[in-house]
């Protein structure tokens, strides 16, 4: 939006707020209103045709895809591969034939569909999309016209009402009177513009209504018949195709009860089918421990306990575990100091307990 239109939407806006609300007086004129209400169900019923038809066009066409696609998907679930792929003489075919063949016959038939009603999804987008799209057209540059004139209603009734308050006051200065020739002369600017785009919409909109009952009934009529064509042919179709693997005359469940079989029975006996968790945590196999422990880090031979280690241990106690540890090596739990092999108890100083290490 341009600059100019940004302030002429800001001058509307209060005239456009007392119209929503039908506060103070408003231009209504009852045949345009009748016209503008039939042109709206003309754009609303239009716009319904146009996707609609688009709608069917597009699911006739992804109908047909899906039905090869699926042939498919079934032919590679009859058709199960074992041995190497790297190696193609010890794949194995363990599927079953008559399966697969039924499948790509099945393609075959489908695939013919598609070209035969090809000319006949063609001439819907040509005859019934194209057109419509092509009346929207028309109808976007109407609607901008009905925009325009709804536009100029509210200058119309804004400069009437503005030019109106000016009149009614009792004492006017010639600073009013200024006023008020400038109101008259908006005024007079505004009606103009007003009654031309109201009179144009009031003149043409009956000429597009019999037009478009001569242009939308072929329309519906068109895409009737294409549908009547496309149905039948896929009847038809449908109902010679030859395919050895179904038996047509059967009742569809019955018919597939007769397939399946015991198959349900023996994929039951399965032991795989049967497996069950409680969803919840296992306890650990291996014990409290974590799977993964960093070792712990030796000590030195010549190095003492730590703090915590000596406090926590008697003097009685660490000189029993010194006699229950053989080793040639003997330190000072308090010093840290080792005693060599030839070296005596006595030796030592009184009072040291002496441990094995």
């Amino acid at each position: 939006m341009s600059f100019k239109g940004f302030t002429k939407s800001l001058s509307r806006a209060p005239q456009q707020f007392k119209s929503k609300f039908n506060i103070g007086e408003h231009t209504k004129d009852a045949v345009y209103i009748d016209a503008e209400r039939r042109f709206q169900e003309l754009e609303t019923e239009t716009k319904k045709l146009h996707d609609e038809s688009k709608k069917y066009f597009e699911a006739i066409n992804n109908m047909l895809n899906h039905q090869i696609a699926f042939s498919r998907a079934m032919t590679e679930i009859y058709r199960p591969i074992s041995g190497r792929m790297s190696d193609p003489s010890t794949m194995e075919i363990e599927g079953r034939p008559e399966g697969i063949r039924a499948c790509e016959e099945y393609e075959a038939v489908v695939k013919d569909l598609q070209e035969t009603l090809a000319p006949e999804l063609e001439m819907i987008e040509s005859r019934v999309i194209r057109p419509a799209n092509e009346l929207l057209d028309v109808i976007k540059v109407i609607r901008k016209a009905a925009v325009k004139r709804e536009h100029k209603q509210l200058d119309y009734d804004r400069h009437r009402a503005n030019l109106k308050k000016l009149q009614d006051k009792k004492e006017k200065t010639m600073k009013d009177e200024k006023a008020i020739y400038k109101a008259e002369g908006e005024v007079e600017q505004a009606t103009q513009e007003f009654n031309y785009f109201n009179d144009l919409l009031k003149d043409e909109l009956p000429k597009l209504f019999a037009l478009e009952r001569e242009f939308i009934q072929p329309l519906f009529q068109s895409f009737y018949y294409m549908q009547l064509n496309i149905f039948y042919t896929l009847h038809e179709k449908m109902q010679h195709c030859d395919i050895g693997y179904f038996d047509l005359t059967l009742d569809i469940e019955e018919a597939f009860h007769k397939k399946r079989g015991d198959i349900q029975e023996q994929a039951e006996k399965l032991s795989i089918v049967r497996f069950k968790t409680t969803g919840r945590p296992r306890p650990p196999r291996y014990g409290n421990k974590p799977a993964l422990e960093a070792p712990k880090p030796q000590g030195l031979l010549t190095a003492g306990p730590s703090a915590s280690s000596a406090a926590a241990t008697s003097p009685a106690t660490t000189a029993t575990a010194a006699a229950a540890r053989p080793g040639p090596l003997r330190s000072c739990c308090l010093t840290g100091r080792v005693r060599k092999p030839h070296q005596k108890w006595s030796d030592q100083p009184a009072g040291y307990a002496l441990v094995r290490r």
